[in-house]
C-alpha cells in the first residue's frame, strides 16, 4: 500500500514539475493553435502588421449583448473570438460587449446616442416554432484610440439573403472590418487622391458615400483642370504631388493641353480610375409621359488617350437579361395604380467570375446604361474585372429607349456568341504617352515618352459611383436603388479599386479570405426538433454519463484488489 502511495506522489510531483517546465517555456514562445479546417481563427499578415501599430490602448466597444436571435449569437460569438486573437497579440487592445437595451430607462437614450454615431440597428423578425416576434439588434462596434474613434460594421447586407445568410457572409468579412478599423484609427493618412474636375464630372453630392468612405483612409481633394488653360505646368505639377486620379463621368470635351496633363501624370506612375460613359443616356430621362428617351454617342475627346493605353470604350450600351429589378406602374391611372417588378435590362446586375482580390466573393454590382469595352494589344497586362452575362448584347447608338421594352420576349437564340462583355478592366505596366511623335499642347521641358510603371481601372459606366439622393436632397448609401429597395455592392467593389491602385493589397486580401461555413436547414430542424435536441444536448449527455460510469467502475475494480 505504501508502495503504492509513493508511486502515486512521485507521478504527480512529475506532472507538476512538467507544467511548471512548459508553462515557464511557454513564456518565452507565444503561439496561437487555430484547429479549424478553414484556419479561421489565424490572423493574416496583414492584420498582424496593423496590429503591431498599436502601441497606445485602443478600446473596442462591441453593441451585441443581451438576449440576441439565434443567428445573431452566432455572430457574437465569432466576433468574440476573433477579438480575442487581436487581443492575444496585442495587450494594448482591449474590448467590451454592451447591450444598449438592457436598461429599458436609459435605452431610448442609448438608441439616440448611437444614432447619432450613424450606428442604425436592425430590425429582424424571430420565428421560433411558428411564434413570430420582433427584435432590433446593432450589429456595430466602435473603435477608439487616442483622439480617434471609428465605427465598425460587424453585419454585412447581402442583396436577397436570409438573417442567417447574411450572418454566415457577415463572418467572412469580421477579420477584415476589425483590421481595416483598426488601420484607420492607428495609421496616419499618406496617399492622396485628386478628384477631377472642370468637363462636367459628377457633382460632390452624387459621389458624397465614396468620398466620405475613403476620406477614412486617404487625403482627398477637388482638383479642377481649368488652370490648365492658363497655366498647363504648374498644374502638372500640382497633380504630379497625388498618387490616385479619380475622373467620373465627365460630359465634357478634354482639350488636348488637359489630357497632355493627365497622360504625363500618368506616365510618371500616376495611378487613375476612370468612370467613362461614351453613351448619352440617363433613367431619369425616361420618366416622362412618352416612357421613352434617345440615346445617342458621346465624344469625350480621350479615344486616342485610351486607343495608346490598350482598350477602347464603344458608343453603344449593354443589354443584359440580367437585369436589375424596376418598379413601373400597371393598371389603370388613379386608385387603381399598381407598382410591379419588371426586369430592366440596360441595368446589368454582375456578379463577379474573376478570382482577382478585387471582386473576390463580392456580391451583386448594379450597372446603369454601360459601355462595352475593348481590349487591345500592345504589351500592358489586362484583366476583365467585370463583364455582362452571356445572355446579353452590344445595342448601337443612337437608339431609342423605352419603359415597354421590359415587356419584351427573347430567347437564348438571340444570344448567340454576343455575351460576356467587358465593363470593366484592370490595366498594370509602363503605358505609352499618347503624344508619343506628336506635337506637344504645350511645351514641356520634362516630358517623357514612358517612364515608371502605372496601374489603372477602366469602368465603362459613370453611374457606378454615383448614389442616389433622398426625397430631403440627402445622398443614400452607394449601391442602394431606391426604386427597388435592394443593395447592391458597388461600394465595396469600389473601396476595393481604390485600395487596389494605392497598394494596400493587404486589407482586399482578407476581404477576399475564404472560410467554410455550413448553415443549417430550418426547415428540418423545425420538423425534428425533438430529435435535434436529443441529438445536440441529450447525446453528449449519454456519452459523458456512460464514460463517468465505466472510469468509476474500472477504478474501484482496479483499487479494490
Amino acid at each position: 500500500m505504501s508502495y503504492t502511495l509513493n508511486k502515486n506522489r512521485k507521478s504527480v510531483l512529475f506532472t507538476i514539475v512538467l507544467l511548471l517546465v512548459i508553462n515557464g517555456l511557454g513564456s518565452f514562445f507565444f503561439h496561437r493553435f487555430d484547429l479549424t479546417k478553414d484556419k479561421r481563427y489565424t490572423l493574416s499578415t496583414t492584420s498582424l502588421k496593423i496590429v503591431s501599430q498599436v502601441n497606445e490602448p485602443l478600446f473596442i466597444k462591441v453593441y451585441m449583448q443581451g438576449d440576441l436571435p439565434a443567428e445573431f449569437k452566432r455572430l457574437q460569438q465569432e466576433t468574440r473570438q476573433l477579438l480575442e486573437e487581436f487581443e492575444a497579440y496585442n495587450k494594448n487592445i482591449n474590448f467590451e460587449f454592451i447591450d444598449p437595451l438592457e436598461n429599458e430607462d436609459d435605452s431610448m437614450d442609448n438608441i439616440k446616442s448611437l444614432y447619432s454615431k450613424g450606428l442604425t440597428p436592425v430590425n429582424i423578425t424571430v420565428d421560433d416554432k411558428g411564434k413570430q416576434s420582433q427584435a432590433m439588434v446593432f450589429p456595430w462596434a466602435i473603435a477608439y484610440y487616442k483622439n480617434k474613434e471609428v465605427n465598425i460594421p460587424l453585419l454585412k447586407n447581402i442583396m436577397g439573403a436570409s438573417t442567417t445568410e447574411k450572418v454566415i457572409g457577415s463572418v467572412q468579412h469580421l477579420e477584415f472590418s476589425i483590421a481595416d478599423a483598426l488601420n484607420k484609427v492607428t495609421v496616419d493618412k499618406q496617399k492622396k487622391i485628386a478628384v477631377i474636375k472642370g468637363n462636367g464630372e459628377l457633382q460632390d453630392i452624387r459621389m458624397a458615400k465614396f468620398l466620405l468612405q475613403i476620406r477614412e483612409s486617404y487625403h482627398i481633394g477637388p482638383f479642377t483642370l481649368d488652370s490648365v488653360a492658363t497655366n498647363p505646368i504648374n498644374s502638372l505639377e500640382a497633380l504630379k504631388k497625388y498618387d490616385l486620379a479619380i475622373i467620373a463621368k465627365p460630359t465634357e470635351t478634354f482639350s488636348d493641353a488637359e489630357k497632355q496633363v493627365l497622360d504625363q501624370f500618368i506616365i510618371n506612375g500616376g495611378k487613375s480610375l476612370w468612370l467613362i460613359d461614351q453613351a448619352t443616356a440617363e433613367m431619369d430621362s425616361l420618366y416622362n409621359p412618352a416612357g421613352a428617351t434617345l440615346a445617342f454617342p458621346k465624344d469625350l475627346g480621350l479615344n486616342d488617350m485610351f486607343f495608346k493605353y490598350g482598350f477602347r470604350i464603344n458608343p453603344d450600351l449593354v443589354k443584359d437579361e440580367l437585369g436589375s429589378p424596376i418598379k413601373l406602374a400597371t393598371g389603370e391611372q388613379g386608385s387603381a395604380t399598381q407598382y410591379q417588378d419588371f426586369n430592366w435590362k440596360f441595368a446589368p446586375l454582375v456578379y463577379p467570375e474573376s478570382q482577382h482580390p478585387i471582386v473576390k466573393n463580392l456580391g451583386g454590382i448594379k450597372f446603369d446604361f454601360s459601355n462595352s469595352i475593348d481590349t487591345l494589344k500592345n504589351g500592358i497586362k489586362k484583366v476583365v474585372l467585370l463583364q455582362s452575362s452571356k445572355y446579353s448584347k452590344k445595342i448601337g447608338t443612337p437608339v431609342e429607349i423605352n419603359l415597354n421594352m421590359v415587356s419584351e420576349e427573347t430567347s437564348p437564340n438571340h444570344y448567340i456568341n454576343t455575351g460576356d462583355i467587358p465593363m470593366s478592366v484592370l490595366l498594370e505596366g509602363n503605358f505609352k504617352s499618347v503624344y508619343e511623335n506628336r506635337v506637344l499642347a504645350f511645351t514641356q521641358s520634362d516630358f517623357k515618352t514612358s517612364a515608371k510603371p502605372s496601374k489603372m481601372i477602366v469602368i465603362s459606366d459613370g453611374d457606378l459611383i454615383k448614389n442616389q439622393l433622398d426625397k430631403d436632397g440627402s445622398p443614400v448609401e452607394l449601391g442602394f436603388d431606391q426604386r427597388s429597395g435592394n443593395l447592391y455592392d458597388n461600394k465595396d467593389f469600389m473601396l476595393n479599386c481604390v485600395n487596389y491602385l494605392l497598394d494596400d493589397t493587404g486589407l482586399i486580401n482578407i476581404r477576399s479570405k475564404d472560410l467554410d461555413l455550413p448553415l443549417l436547414d430550418k426547415n428540418k430542424v423545425s420538423d425534428k426538433y425533438t430529435q435535434t435536441q436529443l441529438l445536440t444536448i441529450g447525446l453528449p449527455l449519454v456519452i459523458l454519463g456512460v464514460f463517468g460510469f465505466a472510469f468509476t467502475y474500472i477504478r474501484k475494480k482496479k483499487y479494490s484488489k
